[in-house]
């Protein structure tokens, strides 16, 4: 597998988690652009990245870069990517990838017109536990998939200019924590979800503070997610099939599954990779993509998500000022 040269587009924490991953492996990236000059720069001392862009626009047009990892707030995704893209540049963006599934399908059409690769950094679907898990789903030893049960809830305080909240910045937790939970539901279930039904909670801004969805795919599978931005819960996360279940916590980046078997109440335990790891196997399977090694990065399972997120909205009635249409 080639190395590539990556530069990152923004300075904030998952731009600093995705740094401190490379630095795992003796590597830093090629270079970082912000919005706030200053900031790229302290950047760039934290890690080591020997170059600094004084305007953004001029990371798209370093010939020197393969790979631009978009770490920005959402309302600024489908622009970045497009004009990188654009630039002959492979795009790792940070979820969501877009704000609904138009902006992502003129991204898809256009990165395939450039022969690119198109991801969205979404470690669920490159940790070594879900690869195992598979393989044991595959075997059938657990028989059909039957439902899902998963959530996600964080407490952010009551700050309606806060990104979590601001319409401005797409905010709201469909978007936010909702990708991962649905995420994970795609993972497991045989096709994209085609009957969708759901109640929301609206935050005093308008966006979604709080929501619970039921998914069910051509195949009978279901799904059920609760979704909030102001009441903690448990990252958890149960695929139950006809001879057992597998529950899995904190799982975004999860090492460790349980599996109940129904017939005798066994159960076993499945290791896999470790969770502090989580972003550099998201690097390494990018880098194989753009080597052409193996096509790892599930923009099709990131699509199927995201024209959920958009159905759902829609049905809202939730709209957001920048988002294209």
């Amino acid at each position: 597998m080639e190395r590539c040269n990556w530069a990152v587009l923004g300075c904030g924490t998952a731009a600093n988690e995705f740094a401190q991953a490379m630095g795992k492996g003796g590597r830093c990236p090629w270079g970082v652009a912000n919005r706030t000059y200053d900031n790229a720069v302290a950047f760039a001392q934290r890690y080591g990245v020997p170059k600094v862009y004084p305007d953004i626009e001029d990371v798209f047009h370093d010939d020197e870069v393969d790979i631009i990892y978009i770490a920005t707030p959402h309302d600024t995704h489908a622009d970045y990517l497009t004009r990188a893209l654009r630039c002959g540049k492979h795009v790792l963006c940070e979820k969501s990838i877009t704000l609904n599934s138009a902006e992502l399908s003129a991204a898809m059409e256009l990165a395939r017109e450039k022969g690119l690769v198109l991801a969205e950094a979404m470690t669920l679907y490159h940790m070594p536990l879900y690869e195992r898990l598979h393989e044991l789903i595959q075997s059938g030893a657990l028989g059909p998939l039957r439902m899902i049960q998963v959530s996600f809830g964080s407490y952010k305080g009551y700050d309606m200019t806060n990104r979590f909240f601001d319409p401005d910045q797409a905010g709201g937790a469909l978007l936010d924590i909702g990708v991962y939970a649905l995420s994970f539901a795609r993972w497991f279930m045989s096709e994209r979800p085609d009957r969708v039904l759901s109640q929301v909670k609206l935050a005093p801004s308008g966006v979604d503070e709080q929501a619970g969805i039921l998914l069910m795919d051509p195949s009978q599978e279901m799904a059920t997610i609760t979704l909030s931005l102001h009441a903690k819960q448990p990252k958890r996360g149960v695929a139950v099939y006809d001879r057992g279940y597998i529950e899995i916590w904190d799982y975004p980046r999860a090492e460790k599954a349980t599996i109940v078997y129904t017939q005798d109440g066994r159960r076993e335990t499945i290791e896999a990779g470790r969770t502090a790891d989580a972003l550099l196997y998201e690097i390494e399977d990018m880098e194989r993509a753009v080597s052409s090694e193996a096509d790892g990065m599930y923009l099709g399972h990131t699509a199927d998500v995201m024209d959920v997120m958009t159905a759902i909205r829609r049905e809202w009635g939730l709209v957001y000022p920048k988002e294209r249409p």
